[in-house]
């Protein structure tokens, strides 16, 4: 053995060598403190059912108040898709026209702004 160790090692070889003797009446103890907790366990467990999948995606996506804003971004779409501010463009007017050309930006505008230097 290691000299470092020599003391340590001693201790170990005392300790089991001794007798092992717990005090009177501990295991006595240890038993019924072990009955006592274990008539807990007698009683029938309520089962665990998972949340169902709209409970688990609002969860995800923050509860109540996520989805009141998200419930608000929708409506602000929907009625800006059907009654949109002058400055836009009227998608129903795209839509309900027969053969129109679709050229919103305006002749070869964005093929030019795309177009690489060389």
């Amino acid at each position: 053995a290691n000299r470092d160790f020599a003391d340590l090692e001693a201790l170990f070889t005392e300790a089991r060598q001794g007798a092992d003797q717990m005090p009177a009446g501990l295991m006595a103890r240890i038993v019924a403190d072990a009955d006592r907790v274990q008539t807990g366990f007698d009683r029938p467990v309520a089962p665990v059912t998972a949340p169902g999948v709209w409970a688990q995606i609002m969860q995800v996506l923050g509860g109540w108040p996520a989805m009141g804003g998200l419930a608000a971004a929708c409506a602000a779409g929907v009625w800006i898709g059907l009654a949109p501010p002058s400055f836009l463009p009227d998608p129903a007017g795209y839509v309900f026209e027969s053969g129109a050309d679709l050229d919103l930006i305006g002749g070869n505008q964005l093929a030019l702004a795309m177009a690489e230097e060389r």
